[in-house]
């Protein structure tokens, strides 16, 4: 069985986890989170990077910092995980879900500005795949609007938009290290912070609404209550872990572009003879293959292949069902205006394996499996 995912693990990780057990320093911050931290702030280049148990958390720190409540609208794209949404629909804000653009299944801008009222606060985009959203244009309605900027990278670190590191666009950017990511530790994530007056109130954020921080610091001589928060920080013991990859970032990102490329060689054919369509990457925009999908003629097509991949033991899967079409979707959110490809592209659109390790061999057998479907 060719698995769809496998946790990414280098071989040091175990040694980091280790030493972290033994440091006296297991509940976050230590020696490990702050090399992590480190190397994100100074890689990606923003004011202030945050360890977070996870990218759920760090949007949901967004939703605080940004000061989303009851009465105010968020915009963001119905084909995205629940998380991008229940962060701001916790807060109470209504969530208005709008259309994507087909080749990217990133959120359209011209969607997001037929949905702007004068109650709408922030506009979270979601970078799928590790692809950009056309940032630009985000950032140009936002100045105009007044709005606030959230970026869902969670599948985009190591990608860039016009030589700018996903995440550090916006005025925030979060980031996930679940174990399906290509850098991981199990359970993690990461709230980038591109504003710098918010890095104060992030901190006492994480820190349960205290300003814990300061007092580690020697900057207050005692810590209170500040603020309303939450217990966002990361554990060391997965800042041991995550360091390592962090330290292998190059060549983790190096094997997983070269196995994107062998599907992207191998099925090159089929989408020149129109049976399927390959991910579109804008001129703009480096990506980090995090994922390599195809997309096929329709829902019944998909269901087919999917079965047949699974008979010749590949394991392919599908992806988001469209928040405005499930149950919560419809009680917190409402999709505005047309949608022209968010469902329809949804149901054509199937992940194949690719993690890092993943052998051309195998690569290759999903590859001639896919021909011989089409063949037949």
């Amino acid at each position: 069985m060719i698995p769809f995912n496998k946790p990414c693990v280098t071989g040091k990780e175990s040694v980091a986890v280790q030493q972290a057990i033994t440091s006296g320093k297991l509940s976050g911050n230590g020696a490990f989170g702050k090399n992590s931290v480190h190397w994100l702030e100074e890689r990606l280049d923003c004011e202030k990077a945050l360890l977070t148990p996870s990218c759920t958390a760090a949007l949901e720190m967004t939703a605080i910092l940004t000061n989303v409540g009851p009465g105010d609208e968020v915009i963001m794209p119905s084909y995205t995980f629940v998380s991008t949404a229940n962060a701001f629909a916790l807060r109470g804000a209504s969530i208005r879900f709008v259309d994507v653009l087909p080749g990217t299944m990133n959120i359209d801008p011209e969607a997001i500005e037929k949905a702007i009222t004068t109650r709408t606060k922030a506009i979270v985009v979601v970078h799928y795949a590790g692809v950009s959203c056309e940032m630009d244009s985000i950032m140009s309605l936002a100045e105009d609007y007044n709005l606030f900027v959230v970026e869902d990278a969670a599948q985009g670190l190591m990608s860039t938009y016009k030589g700018r590191a996903l995440g550090t666009i916006g005025h925030f950017g979060t980031i996930s290290f679940h174990e399906t990511k290509n850098y991981q530790c199990g359970e993690g994530g990461a709230l980038l912070i591109n504003d710098k007056n918010a890095c104060k109130r992030a901190e006492i954020i994480q820190e349960k609404g205290t300003n814990r921080s300061q007092f580690i610091r020697g900057e207050v001589d005692k810590y209170t209550w500040r603020d309303v928060g939450s217990s966002y920080l990361l554990s060391e013991m997965n800042a041991a872990f995550l360091s390592v990859q962090l330290d292998n970032a190059e060549g983790i990102y190096e094997k997983r572009m070269k196995a994107w490329t062998w599907y992207k060689t191998g099925l090159q054919q089929l989408e020149t003879q129109r049976f399927i369509t390959l991910p579109e990457i804008p001129n703009d925009c480096r990506h980090n293959a995090h994922m390599f999908y195809i997309k096929v003629q329709n829902l019944a097509e998909r269901s087919k292949l999917m079965e047949y991949l699974k008979q010749n033991n590949i394991m392919a899967v599908s992806h988001y069902v469209p928040l405005h079409t499930s149950q919560a979707g419809l009680k917190y959110g409402v999709f505005v205006g047309e949608e022209l490809y968010t469902t329809p592209e949804s149901e054509k659109l199937i992940r194949l394996p690719l993690y890092y390790g993943i052998e051309k061999e195998e690569v290759n057998h999903v590859v001639n499996h896919i021909q011989k479907f089409y063949q037949q």
